[in-house]
């Protein structure tokens, strides 16, 4: 009963969404019938064409990435857009202007008081009274309403189909689009793998390497003073020890950033939730069934929620954050929201780039939602493939 009431509700909504678009619409379709010579100008006819691009995939609900430029597709639209823009933008102002002129005739009667009375638009009725005005100017009213309730939401999605049809990149630009991707990706994963492989190498020169040499001189110095003085080489023994499990403490650190242990111990559902316990903020978990996950793909989540719960820690002012883990079909997906200040921005260099980068290696995607003032919401997808 709810839901059929929320639709009954949301058609007013559809039909005034509906109604300016096609009104846009026929003014668009005018501007380029008037100005089609300048139009044809490769500079003026990618960003026209763009424009209502934008618009035809707000109003259908569906996301408009970036398109190759083509001049002889923008040209077909231009011809199209006069073409199918004129007709239905038309009938919407007919539509619409025509509710409008109800409006100013029930009214303007009384005002305006003549000898010949106005005719209402729709049914043809004079307007000479309150009784007529209030009844059958009502009733031409609601009438218009209906049709454009009815007819201007079917005639905007089909316009705006065709837009998006006519603009739609052909399958060798989108392979050329997707090569391009790919080779990008590939180049951001080989300079990750490169400074990981420096980052690695770093913390073992300097920190696992420098212990080792440190107690393989402190052995050297021990074996030198025990026939003389055993309490000192003893002594020497014990630091060496304790520098020993140091050292292993470090490497083991090194070991966890290349692919962590409680990943192969628990699995990624154990290891998010030992993640969430041990988080910096109150952290809820949510994990659904996730089935049989590729070792890589366990890797790229368990590293992004990682990253990502590490962020709201230093930079959020966060006082809770949830992790919501699920797999649809082919693709795990790992959303990490926060109640904090809001502002992420991975062009800042705060890690989420590295996410983007991490997620892009597997042909995933990674989307910030995190307005000024919060909350923040960070979902990554990534093909089980």
């Amino acid at each position: 009963m709810h839901g059929v009431i929320g639709e009954v509700r949301a058609w007013p909504v559809r039909a005034g969404r509906s109604g300016r678009y096609l009104l846009g619409t026929l003014l668009t379709a005018l501007v380029t019938l008037v100005a089609a010579p300048l139009l044809c100008v490769p500079s003026l006819a990618a960003p026209w064409a763009e424009r209502h691009r934008r618009h035809a995939g707000a109003l259908l609900g569906r996301p408009v990435g970036p398109r190759p430029r083509a001049l002889r597709r923008d040209l077909v639209w231009l011809v199209t857009q006069v073409a199918t823009g004129l007709p239905v933008g038309i009938l919407a102002l007919l539509c619409l202007g025509n509710q409008l002129l109800i409006l100013v005739i029930t009214v303007g009667w009384w005002a305006f008081p003549a000898s010949d009375p106005p005719r209402l638009p729709l049914l043809g009725v004079r307007i000479d009274g309150w009784v007529p005005a209030l009844t059958i100017g009502l009733a031409d009213f609601l009438l218009l309403t209906a049709l454009a309730t009815v007819a201007l939401p079917p005639l905007a999605r089909a316009h705006a189909r065709c837009c998006l049809a006519v603009l739609a990149p052909s399958p060798a630009e989108q392979l050329a689009a997707r090569v391009t991707e790919l080779t990008r990706t590939r180049t951001d994963v080989l300079q990750a793998h490169g400074a990981e492989l420096r980052r690695i190498e770093r913390d073992l020169h300097d920190g696992t390497q420098a212990r080792l040499v440190a107690i393989a001189m402190r052995l050297a110095v021990a074996g030198e003073s025990l026939p003389q003085d055993p309490d000192a080489g003893a002594a020497l023994v014990r630091q060496a020890r304790a520098e020993t499990e140091e050292a292993m403490t470090e490497l083991r650190s090194v070991i966890r950033t290349i692919y962590p242990p409680v990943l192969a111990d628990q699995g990624l559902v154990g290891a998010l939730s030992t993640l969430a316990d041990r988080a910096g903020v109150p952290t809820r978990i949510d994990i659904g069934e996730l089935g049989e996950v590729p070792a890589a793909v366990e890797a790229v989540a368990y590293f992004s929620v990682t990253e990502a719960l590490a962020n709201i820690a230093r930079h959020s002012r966060a006082t809770e954050a949830a992790v919501h883990v699920t797999r649809s079909g082919a693709t795990l997906s790992a959303e990490i929201t926060d109640d904090g200040t809001g502002g992420a921005d991975a062009s800042r260099g705060t890690g989420l780039d590295g996410i983007g980068r991490r997620a892009a290696a597997l042909d995933g995607t990674m989307k910030i939602s995190s307005p000024p003032g919060g909350p923040t919401s960070i979902t990554v997808e990534l093909p089980c493939v």
